[in-house]
């Protein structure tokens, strides 16, 4: 195996293309050295990465008989499945939750990051442990390097929108550099929303488009000079695709929320995380290999394209220290880490949140997208089983809750169980965050036994602590 060498940036400068460069840049080389697969059920994946530690007992598993002090105010429902509950803030998910298997004994007993939504999020990027003697990629960007695009004129690998505070905490590690996730930034909540990178240039038009694009070849001659034969095809290539990428209207389209009917916006909720989920659906049904959406309601949004203000919600993930239960913000007197959001109940958090993925999962399984998709709801941890001082739940490692669906996933089951407070695992099995990365990787078809090289020539192995999960096969 070759890694791709690091081009110069000069040949980029004044055209814009550093960015849509970057996202290619693994695309070649992974159509065109597909390593060490096999046949997998799942041909893309969609993460919906909902940050800060989601409260298992208010959700994914209700607990009635909890302590009346520690108990979640949320009554269980049935779901379409007989015997199958979540709590009521899930009413609209539970329509489809013949189409979902939901594992509630997730771990993370890696000691040292319980405590960190940094080393939290990167977990859940790469599926291990941060802090290893060497930094482990994400997955998304290992996916785009064993396995390349099935649309050359989008990136492989795309985090929507890529602007939360844990963002930075995706990293492409050991990789090249060109298997870096594309963030789209921004809010396709927003009217006006475009995505940067991915058109010409505004006030470039195309014959000056054209002329840059000629003018870059001039501007490599010494690259080409030191160049290996292989080296140079694969940039030629590569310029071609970013030229592809800059005036394919398939781009264009892929990210144009215009598109979409109003009645299928208004389906998923017309707030940020609405549309961000939306176009997550828009991408896959597009090609991309590995989307992750990592979103929550900002406090100045969009909402029916008008502007819309959540007064106190300035940092709106799930990390609820504090007045979990308000029916508005989170600002509570005295209060602690938990102040900016809003109360778990309320439309800015679960509301939207019920609207969207139950939207999605609906309107990917009617398209068949869901055939070879496989979908995964995922948060870092859990909540505390009892309600801190403040009327918050703080974090909790020792139980928690993923759902799935897609690719094979079978639909209406729920995997494991937890004591009467949702905070101990009372089943004979765990499952660790390594395992849902093996998970994803096996339902890819990419072999784990065979090792991606670091630029050292240390052999990596994908997800070596963990194991898929068998139940979702």
């Amino acid at each position: 195996m070759t890694h791709q060498r690091d081009f110069p940036r000069r040949s980029f400068l004044g055209i814009g293309l550093g960015g849509v460069f970057s996202a290619l840049l693994g695309t070649e080389v992974g159509a065109l050295e597909s390593l060490h697969t096999k046949s997998g059920r799942a041909k893309r994946v969609l993460v919906i990465f909902e940050q800060g530690g989601l409260s298992q007992m208010d959700t994914w598993d209700p607990k009635p008989d909890a302590p009346a002090e520690h108990r979640s105010p949320f009554k269980p429902i049935q779901t379409n499945v007989p015997g199958m509950q979540f709590t009521e803030l899930l009413s609209r998910t539970a329509k489809v939750a013949n189409h979902l298997t939901v594992v509630r004994c997730m771990i993370q007993p890696t000691p040292g990051i319980g405590n960190s939504h940094p080393k939290g999020s990167q977990y859940i990027y790469s599926g291990e442990a941060p802090g290893g003697p060497i930094e482990m990629p994400d997955m998304s960007s290992v996916v785009a390097h064993q396995m390349g695009t099935e649309a050359l004129y989008l990136p492989s690998n795309i985090l929507l929108p890529g602007t939360s505070e844990q963002a930075y905490n995706s990293t492409v590690g050991f990789l090249p550099p060109g298997y870096t996730v594309f963030k789209t930034g921004g809010s396709p909540a927003n009217p006006n929303w475009r995505v940067p990178n991915l058109g010409l240039l505004a006030n470039i038009d195309e014959r000056r488009f054209k002329d840059r694009r000629d003018l870059l070849s001039k501007l490599d001659v010494g690259y080409v000079n030191k160049a290996g034969a292989r080296d140079v095809q694969a940039m030629r290539s590569l310029m071609g695709q970013a030229e592809d990428m800059l005036t394919n209207p398939l781009t264009r389209k892929a990210f144009d929320m215009h598109t979409e009917t109003p009645q299928m916006r208004e389906r998923y909720g017309m707030g940020h995380r609405g549309q961000c989920y939306l176009l997550a659906r828009k991408l896959i049904e597009s090609g991309v290999r590995f989307v992750t959406v990592d979103v929550r309601e900002p406090e100045s949004s969009f909402r029916d394209g008008k502007p819309v203000s959540y007064s106190g919600g300035n940092n709106m993930n799930w990390d609820h220290h504090d007045a979990i239960y308000s029916k508005s913000h989170t600002n509570i007197p005295n209060g602690g880490p938990g102040a900016g959001r809003y109360g778990i109940a309320t439309w800015p958090m679960m509301g939207s949140t019920d609207q969207a993925f139950s939207a999605l999962i609906e309107d990917m399984h009617q398209r068949g997208l869901l055939e070879e998709t496989l979908v995964c709801f995922v948060t870092e941890f859990g909540r505390t089983p009892k309600m801190n001082d403040r009327q918050g739940r703080d974090h909790w490692t020792n139980a928690f809750s993923f759902a799935f669906a897609g690719a094979g996933v079978p639909g209406g089951q729920v995997v494991g169980s937890t004591d009467r407070d949702g905070g101990y695992i009372t089943s004979s099995m765990a499952y660790t965050l390594e395992d849902y990365a093996a998970t994803i990787y096996e339902k890819l078809g990419i072999d784990r036994t065979k090792p991606i090289p670091s630029p050292s020539g240390r052999p990596i192995y994908l997800a070596a602590k963990g194991k898929p999960i068998p139940e979702l096969f």
